[in-house]
């Protein structure tokens, strides 16, 4: 039998809106505030916000001062671990890093910082927790970090990453698109490159599969008709989808011009994978959420909406058997 343990941060008025949502999980979600030595290969959820937090610097708007505590609100990650050998993965350093190794190392046997980190792409949110693994910090001594040839090159030749590069705290490790990478004999990952705003390196997704079950990580990626891969198939295909939800909808960015700021808004998403059947559905996690969305709170009518459809908004803390 399986059993599901609901956070308390889930307000009672939204558990009938999450009901049915919830019968539906398989084996496969648990939300609890007390954390426990996992023993099976496990995908956690560390951060669920875009790059900047929630609630933002400088921000005055009702959505970042309303927020009266923000400890669930760390910027996008997830964490992986292996049981069998002890490992811990990251995917995504970001500002948070600290809090989010520490939420790891509470699932593990070990509580050491892992020692593979992977890379999606160099905006702030995703990257920039690499400095804290610095002598100013950490001081580490050769975590890997798996990077695609332009965040390679990026982290090589610009200051402050070149320093741990140059002191052993980081040992970049170049990764291939599609190429798949065996991290042990029952967990691989593999890395796809997404279209996205490319400033200073390519944008990666990640398809990690465990002994049982897959997942997709997409944390950014500018509209799905600009990817040469078709994002239903691709949910097909795996048994945990996490993807953009940045932002709801064009009245949440007051209609300014998509092409500055490219994402699938949630409601495309949704109209997109309307078809699919609820089993589908119920694979789909929104993650990467901007300080301005409504569907980082439970009490929205945007949130209710993701989840009548059949989709979820990833929580942090969600464990994902792999």
């Amino acid at each position: 039998m399986v059993k599901f343990v609901i956070s308390l941060s889930l307000l009672i008025p939204l558990l009938a809106c999450e009901e049915n949502a919830v019968k539906q999980r398989k084996e496969v979600v648990t939300l609890s505030n007390e954390m426990k030595v996992l023993n099976e290969t496990s995908l956690i959820i560390l951060g669920t916000t875009q790059d900047a937090g929630s609630p933002q610097i400088g921000c005055v708007k009702e959505c970042c001062t309303s927020i009266k505590d923000s400890e669930d609100r760390l910027v996008c990650a997830i964490g992986i671990i292996e049981p069998q050998g002890d490992k811990k993965y990251l995917i995504d350093a970001t500002p948070d890093i600290e809090r989010q190794i520490n939420i790891l190392n509470q699932y593990s046997r070990t509580k050491e910082i892992p020692e593979d980190i992977f890379l999606t792409h160099a905006h702030i949110g995703h990257y920039t927790g690499l400095m804290f693994l610095g002598k100013e910090g950490a001081n580490t001594q050769g975590v890997k970090v798996h990077v695609m040839d332009r965040m390679k090159s990026f982290l090589e030749t610009n200051g402050p990453w070149n320093q741990l590069v140059n002191n052993d705290n980081i040992s970049l490790k170049k990764i291939n698109n599609k190429d798949t990478l065996y991290l042990s004999e029952k967990l691989k990952i593999i890395p796809f490159i997404v279209p996205h705003r490319d400033e200073y390196s390519e944008t990666v997704g990640y398809k990690i599969i465990g002994p049982k079950r897959s997942a997709i990580f997409i944390p950014d990626i500018d509209k799905w008709n600009r990817w040469n891969k078709n994002i239903v198939k691709e949910i097909a295909m795996v048994d945990f989808a996490f993807i953009d939800g940045t932002f709801y909808d064009e009245e949440e960015i007051n209609y300014r011009d998509i092409s500055e700021i490219p994402h699938p808004f949630i409601i495309e998403s949704i109209q997109l994978l309307k078809k699919l059947s609820p089993k589908e559905k119920n694979k789909v996690y929104f993650i990467h959420l901007n300080h301005t969305n409504p569907a980082l709170n439970v009490e929205t009518k945007a949130y209710r909406a993701i989840m009548e459809s059949g989709f979820h908004v990833a929580k942090l803390n969600e464990v994902f058997p792999l």
